[in-house]
């Protein structure tokens, strides 16, 4: 059963394009706790076997258990070595004679230093004149926060751990609580607020280089809001960049954005001065974007096939629609054409589709207008064809532009971490709540794309941001700190 369990988890982690990503986190989740408790439960019969076995063993016999443990990997290289020797005896327990040491063997066990809090004294001393009676004494150090008494460091772990890990204040003021520091809740959600204010102009910079992409994806999410005796249903949007799967040089970002509803008025705010290319589901409220007379120019429209093959495959496996399963063979062939080219530049991409692509999507059309001519406008099959097919030029412009990806994956991987979040904190507060959340997800989702711890990055901004230039304040977006942190070391070496 561990083994069946392990296999049937590695298949649903790198089955990127079945079930929607919040369900398939479910089912993963579930069978990874079911998986835990099993090896939980055969560890504990193994140690209680193996102790019984010691004492029922008679004194000086010799054998072996038939408990099996697992390979261990190698410890991190990075993380700090404390060496503890332990005290050899000083002459031989058989003979008394004098040793001489051959070598040594090492064990390594990992372990764990508690996390330590402490108060920064800063002093400033007070000198006067001899001369003239004149009082010096050097400026008062920066405070993230004014006539606060967090430090940046602090503030950034507050900060990851409520938008970055999703723990409720409330929840982490009982965490500190027991480890001796007592912050109340409003104390952390007015440190909160202000430094939501603080980098707001760094979430202005990650706002306009995402809308400066070639190439959006966009989606949303429900987000349960508490309203006068009640909760309302909320949205949270977001609109990714990232050019890396046609190995554009831009550094990769996220724009979230909160609403009260799902109208259309706001992704049209949202999205108001943009006329690139739009990967997105079927939302009818992005359908003008595409309409002829937009201003200032219409958007390019490029759906997502793993929505249009999610309805397919849901059939397939529980329907056992033969046609529904055919559909997702041949849709399957072509992403696996597809992902043979992930990575490349869009021109390489462009040639090989038109070359190995073209023929497995025009052949898939022909086929799924040909099984819908014969089946009933009822028939569930042929509402998930037609899903596709009523928007086929939308689902085929990935063969006339390299640029396009064929899923709107990077935005549902996005919106995973709110969808997962909300079982912990229920709902937002207000709508301001919701707008600050959806800033901070942009810091922290932006962060996250390029490789940059986020407690780090927001540490060392929350330290600078006051004092650094306005001129230069792009030197502090993710992308930029993480290359200035590359090379730093190298220029203090030359």
């Amino acid at each position: 059963m561990v083994a069946h369990l392990k296999l049937l988890i590695a298949k649903l982690k790198h089955d990127r394009f079945g079930a929607s990503s919040e369900r398939s986190r479910k089912l993963i989740d579930q069978l990874e706790l079911e998986l835990g408790e099993l090896v939980a439960a055969a560890s504990e019969d193994a140690t209680a076997a193996e102790t019984a076995g010691d004492k029922d063993k008679p004194s000086g016999g010799s054998g072996s258990t038939s408990r099996r443990h697992p390979a261990h990997a190698p410890l991190p290289d990075h993380l700090p070595r404390e060496r503890v020797v332990i005290a050899a005896p000083s002459a031989c327990p058989c003979c008394g004679g004098r040793l001489s040491k051959l070598g040594e063997d090492i064990t390594e066990t990992l372990e764990v230093v508690p996390r330590q809090w402490k108060v920064v004294q800063a002093v400033r001393e007070k000198f006067s004149c001899r001369s003239c009676e004149t009082i010096t004494q050097p400026p008062a150090p920066f405070h993230p926060i004014a006539r606060g008494r967090a430090g940046p460091q602090l503030l950034a772990m507050i900060l990851e751990a409520k938008f970055g890990q999703h723990l409720p204040l409330n929840r982490l003021s009982e965490i500190y609580a027991r480890e001796g520091v007592e912050l109340s809740v409003s104390t952390i959600a007015d440190w909160v607020g202000t430094c939501t204010a603080m980098l707001a102009p760094l979430t202005v910079l990650i706002n306009l280089h995402v809308l400066a992409a070639a190439r959006l994806h966009g989606d949303d999410t429900t987000v349960p809001v508490l309203a006068r005796g009640r909760t309302i249903t909320g949205r949270v949007w977001t609109y990714v960049r990232d050019d890396r799967p046609f190995a554009g040089p831009a550094p990769p970002a996220a724009m979230f954005r909160y609403s009260r509803d799902r109208t259309a008025e706001h992704p049209r705010r949202h999205l108001a001065s943009y006329s690139g290319i739009l990967q997105a589901d079927a939302y009818a409220g992005f359908g003008e974007f595409y309409a002829s007379g937009r201003r200032p120019r219409p958007m390019a429209e490029a759906a997502c096939w793993a929505h249009g093959r999610r309805k397919l495959f849901k059939l397939a496996e529980v329907a056992r629609a033969p046609l529904a399963a055919e559909a997702v063979r041949r849709i399957d062939a072509i992403f696996d054409a597809e992902r043979a080219i992930n990575g490349l530049p869009a021109e390489q991409r462009l040639a090989v589709r038109q070359a190995e692509i073209a023929p497995l999507v025009a052949a898939l059309e022909t086929w799924m207008r040909e099984q819908r001519a014969r089946l009933s406008r009822h028939a569930e099959v042929g509402k998930a064809m037609d899903y596709m097919l009523t928007r086929w030029d939308a689902f085929s412009r990935f063969l006339t532009d390299g640029r396009i990806c064929l899923t709107n994956n990077a935005a549902e991987c996005e919106l995973r971490g709110v969808a997962l979040g909300r079982k912990a904190w229920l709902f937002a507060g207000s709508d301001r709540g919701g707008e600050r959340a959806a800033a901070m997800y942009s810091l922290i989702a932006t962060a996250k794309l390029n490789d940059v711890d986020p407690r780090a990055w927001l540490a060392d901004v929350l330290a600078r941001i006051a004092g650094h230039p306005a001129s230069r304040l792009h030197e502090l977006l993710p992308w930029n700190w993480k290359a200035a942190r590359a090379e730093a070391p190298a220029a203090q070496a030359a």
